[in-house]
């Protein structure tokens, strides 16, 4: 499975991985279909709501991976 990085736009995620959305509205981003939410990147969604980008990653493709098991 491949993983999420910081490049990885939100839309994108929404697509392949919706069992992480919950891990996103836990850090405030609530409007995962909105025009820009789905335009950001995860790096720039976790600068606009203050969350460090590389544990938040870390979370993410844990979560993927227990889904894939």
């Amino acid at each position: 499975m491949a993983q999420l990085t910081k490049d990885t736009k939100i839309s994108e995620i929404i697509e392949i991985a919706p069992e992480i959305i919950p891990l996103f509205t836990e850090i405030g981003m609530h409007c995962l279909g909105c025009a820009l939410a789905s335009e950001e990147n995860v790096e720039e969604a976790c600068m606009a709501h203050g969350v460090d980008v590389d544990a938040f990653l870390e979370k993410c493709n844990e979560v993927m991976a227990d889904f894939a098991d």
